[in-house]
């Protein structure tokens, strides 16, 4: 990738990447699944880079692997190995051109929600709130276009990209783990359409 015009740092080592990843804060993270279980010691490493740096993960995974993963493997994306360096290059401009689209549209707000495109923060009633990449990015999609209803499929386009390995289940799983962060008693944000999807309102 360096011929590419990134500067990369490999590791090894699981935890000495993970360290290193934690204390630099790269804008993207490659993980060689060899060796780790997609079910556990893999979502774990995702889970821990996404949920405290917020920074997105691809996964280089072998073919005979690709029946463990499911829709809590937490990752943004993935090549199946062995793969050409092309098509991890332009899987990398695809998931980074996500982040980056959003670095000069400053504040989304509704409510007593604030999202801060630029720092990748999310608020309510000016409370903190803790989201992975992905539940991020769905919110971000969402908010930005409020009133607008978007059926599974159309999000999954959107928001997990075209390619998206997996079924549409998946963003009934992510609205309702967004719904738990992000709603209570006094908040309501993302009203389902029955038969349809989903759509962002305030309410």
């Amino acid at each position: 990738m360096t011929q590419r015009g990134y500067a990369c740092l490999a590791s090894r080592d699981d935890e000495n990447g993970l360290e290193r990843a934690m204390r630099e804060t790269p804008s993207l993270v490659c993980i060689d699944v060899d060796g780790l279980s997609v079910g556990s010691g893999f979502c774990d490493l995702c889970r821990k880079i996404r949920q405290e740096k917020h920074i997105p993960v691809i996964a280089l995974i072998p073919r005979e692997m690709l029946d463990s993963l499911t829709s809590s493997s937490d990752m943004d994306d993935f090549v199946v190995k062995p793969c050409e360096a092309t098509e991890l290059a332009a899987r990398i401009r695809r998931v980074l051109g996500q982040k980056a689209s959003a670095d000069n549209k400053g504040v989304v707000r509704c409510g007593d929600l604030v999202i801060d495109l630029a720092e990748y923060e999310v608020s309510v009633g000016n409370r903190p709130i803790t989201l992975t990449f992905r539940e991020y990015q769905l919110l971000e999609f969402l908010a930005s276009n409020e009133g607008k209803v978007f059926t599974r499929e159309a999000l999954l386009d959107k928001v997990w990209g075209w390619d998206y390995y997996g079924g549409d289940r998946t963003v009934d799983v992510h609205i309702r783990r967004l719904r738990s962060k992000i709603e209570d008693g006094n908040h309501s944000f993302i009203e389902t359409v029955r038969n349809i999807g989903y759509r962002f309102r305030e309410r």
